[in-house]
């Protein structure tokens, strides 16, 4: 294997003492798990970011070993993350992508469609600017892996959006999330009380 892709990366776990596996979504090849070597080190530690865009070479000598990747930043989110409504909507949606798809599948509508989500959380003046485009995506990862999804509200009303969001919470954590349900769960509740203040 060796790929050199724009990339979405959307976990970062710690690996030894220096390294991380990330996991980065890309336009051609998918989810692609690798490991990089001084992940966790100053120059890299701002560019394993979830949600970041990059530009991925990812080499492995066969198809069964874990591949290397070389990251380099093209986009980052950690400005947003000292946002609470941001950070936790960035964190949602690349916990969920990292934990639903199947690795090495190519999902180029996800890609495109999580790439346009993240510029809107990060750009739009409000969430009301992003949160349908949020749910929308929600629908799509689950009709792209086959279980439905219903359709994004047509109103722009926050109201409507949210109880949309609502009622996307059981499909996710039944079909999408059953063997991750506790603690990517736990992103979702924490963005659905984040953006339920709003309507206060």
């Amino acid at each position: 294997m060796h790929l050199r892709a724009p990339a979405i990366l959307v976990s970062a776990r710690p690996h030894g003492e220096t390294a991380v596996i990330a996991r980065l979504l890309t336009e051609e090849a998918g989810l692609v798990a690798a490991y990089v070597a001084g992940g966790r080190g100053r120059q890299l530690r701002p560019v394993v970011i979830p949600g970041n865009a990059v530009e991925a070479e990812i080499r492995a000598r066969s198809e069964f070993q874990l591949p290397f990747a070389r990251l380099e930043l093209v986009a980052s989110r950690g400005p947003w993350l000292g946002e609470p409504l941001a950070s936790a909507a960035i964190g949602w949606a690349s916990a969920l992508t990292a934990a639903a798809l199947p690795e090495r599948h190519a999902y180029p509508n996800l890609y495109h469609a999580l790439a346009a989500l993240l510029d809107a959380i990060c750009h739009a003046p409000s969430a009301r600017g992003w949160a349908n485009a949020l749910v929308g995506y929600e629908v799509l990862l689950l009709r792209e892996l086959g279980y439905g999804g219903g359709r994004r509200p047509d109103s722009a009303d926050l109201g409507d959006i949210l109880a949309t969001f609502d009622r996307l919470e059981a499909p996710i954590g039944d079909y999408l999330l059953a063997e991750h349900q506790s603690d990517v769960m736990a992103a979702r509740a924490l963005l659905r009380a984040r953006l339920g203040r709003m309507m206060e």
